[in-house]
């Protein structure tokens, strides 16, 4: 980086365009025609950007004949200004008609951050240079240095550059007469003279600028002349070059290519490694950049970013429906449980989800989910499974059986706790024969269902672990309906336990409730959202044939109102 860079940089976007056209170097300017090319120009290294009026004609799919109107053009430009912050002059083709087009035109430049635009002398609808170009009138003289005159009149940032094209070489008209014209703009108030040839050597350019004689920047258009070496330029006293129209046509020739071969072998498999990655696009979009403000202002929002399901079990009680699929594919009042699950998460912006399979993982629809095997399901519980996700474990996540349905509002209220970890207890669900029946909970307090505000946390869930002495005495507060909800660091502090329980002999056998006691003893505080009914689990063939009925309850438009019996039965534990 030399010392004039740091001030460059610094710079409005107009005060670096007007540095480059009065440099004393020879500068660089290339075209761009939407977001993506520009900020592809940017990452390349160049200081501006031409905005092409052939380029973002073409990528419109209408021709250089002002079918694309001025509008069109600058909120085109807008998206360009708002993918990369390098001064754009734009090819403003003759200003859009008038005077007062150009005043204008200048204003609207001014309020999308576009640092200048590039007019020609050419009358309104133009044609472009390269169609037929001796048969186009040229503007009246006069006329044309009113329209540079409405434009410096009009800015109000005192560096906006207004740069003059002169058509007349294009046009036939001579060195004479495009000079004239040229030193009659320049006392009009332009920035600076491009001076425009279709010729495919650079003599009238090299010619014209001699005659020129420094009165002002000069700008140039090699694209006939490309194959002039760069020193020429340099040497001839040239301002800048726009490399004019060049990935407009890079892309056309990559699309037909890829187009055509897609379409030839109807495959892939041909064209993949030799396209960009779709990370790449992302990467160009500056999707990073989204997902940290995600984190930075959504974490607040209180909605999981990620859930783990367990869903490997083919289901005891339901062989005769599982044969061919495990329970989570079990179909309920039209889609599969699994689909009730995932679309409940969804809903509450839980939108990274992954599925632990075991049982017919191959009958498993992995649409909206990534899908992990524990491949000793057999052998094995639910801990084992929960240990196939355990790199899924990071941030705000959501642990939940695979078997579940429930009133959305669960789900929403567990989410939104700030505690590192959460749990639902089901206070409807009392009733337990012994203390060692699995997910029965004991609470720091009953659920007071009249009170709201107080926190409870969790003392024990029963499971194939026999609970203390003091525990089983007492009358269980409900039933965990296995949902658990790890915020924040919490996730780190989960995985230290899931360690410690895999250094375990007995550890393929353990349940989530053995997690949830081991968080416990760990000396973790796990608060627990109090629920009474409006949830279901799926655990046996009478689960199965009632579930229907409660599923049909959070369809659009369905009834929703349970009277005092049916609440009773769609509260029914898993």
């Amino acid at each position: 980086m030399n010392a004039r860079e740091p001030a460059f940089v610094s710079a409005s976007r107009s005060a670096r365009l007007r540095q480059m056209l009065v440099s004393n170097e020879l500068e660089f300017m290339m075209e761009a025609h939407n977001g993506l090319s520009a900020r592809i120009v940017r990452e390349a290294g160049f200081k501006a950007i031409w905005g092409s009026g052939l380029a973002i004609s073409a990528q419109f799919g209408v021709r250089d004949n002002n079918e694309a109107s001025w509008t069109q053009v600058v909120d085109n430009l807008e998206f360009m200004a708002d993918a990369s912050d390098l001064p754009i002059l734009l090819d403003g083709d003759t200003g859009y008609g008038n005077f007062n087009n150009v005043r204008r035109l200048v204003r609207k430049l001014e309020q999308r951050g576009i640092a200048g635009v590039c007019i020609e002398d050419k009358q309104f609808p133009k044609t472009n240079s390269f169609i037929n170009g001796e048969a186009q009138p040229l503007a009246d003289m006069d006329e044309f240095c009113g329209k540079i005159k409405a434009g410096k009149d009009s800015q109000s940032d005192e560096n906006f550059s207004i740069v003059a094209r002169v058509e007349a070489l294009i046009a036939g008209w001579g060195m004479d007469e495009a000079l004239r014209r040229a030193e009659a703009y320049r006392r009009a108030g332009a920035d600076a003279i491009l001076i425009h040839s279709k010729l495919s050597r650079p003599d009238e350019i090299l010619e014209f600028a001699r005659e020129w004689a420094g009165r002002g920047p000069l700008v140039i258009v090699p694209t006939k002349y490309y194959s002039t070496p760069t020193e020429v330029f340099r040497e001839a006293g040239i301002s800048t070059v726009i490399w004019a129209n060049h990935l407009i046509r890079a892309a056309t020739s990559a699309m037909q290519a890829v187009a055509q071969e897609i379409h030839t072998s109807q495959t892939l498999v041909n064209v993949e490694d030799r396209i960009a990655g779709v990370n790449e696009i992302f990467r160009l979009q500056d999707a990073d950049e989204y997902s940290e403000a995600e984190d930075r202002y959504l974490s607040s929002g209180r909605a999981a970013s990620a859930a783990v399901v367990l869903a490997a079990s083919r289901g005891k009680g339901l062989e005769a429906v599982t044969q061919d699929r495990p329970k989570v594919m079990l179909p309920i009042a039209g889609k599969p449980l699994l689909r009730w699950l995932v679309d409940a998460f969804k809903k509450q912006g839980v939108n990274d989800i992954t599925v632990v399979g075991g049982y017919r993982a191959d009958a498993i629809d992995t649409a909206g989910i990534k899908l992990v095997v524990n491949e000793k399901h057999a052998e094995t519980g639910e801990l084992a499974s929960l240990a196939c996700a355990l790199d899924k474990l990071a941030g705000d996540t959501l642990i939940s059986y695979g078997d579940l349905l429930f009133r959305s509002y669960i789900l929403r209220d567990l989410v939104e706790s700030e505690a590192a970890f959460s749990v639902v207890v089901d206070s409807s669900l009392t009733d337990a024969e012994n203390a060692s029946v699995r997910d029965f909970a004991w609470c720091s307090a009953a659920d007071d269902r009249g009170l709201f505000g107080n926190k409870v946390h969790l003392r024990h869930v029963s499971s194939g672990q026999r609970a203390s002495s003091e525990i089983a005495a007492q009358t269980p507060h409900g039933r965990w309906v296995g949902l658990l909800n790890v915020r924040g660091e919490g996730c780190e502090r989960l995985r230290a336990v899931m360690q410690q329980l895999q250094a375990r002999a007995d550890f393929a056998s353990l349940d989530m409730p053995a997690l949830l006691n081991a968080l416990i003893e760990a000396g973790e505080s796990i608060e627990v959202q109090y629920v009474h009914g409006h949830w279901r689990g799926v655990n046996d063939l009478e689960d199965f044939r009632r579930a229907g009925d409660f599923a049909h309850g959070q369809t659009p438009l369905a009834a929703s109102v349970d009277t005092p019996a049916t609440g009773a039965a769609n509260g029914a534990a898993q």
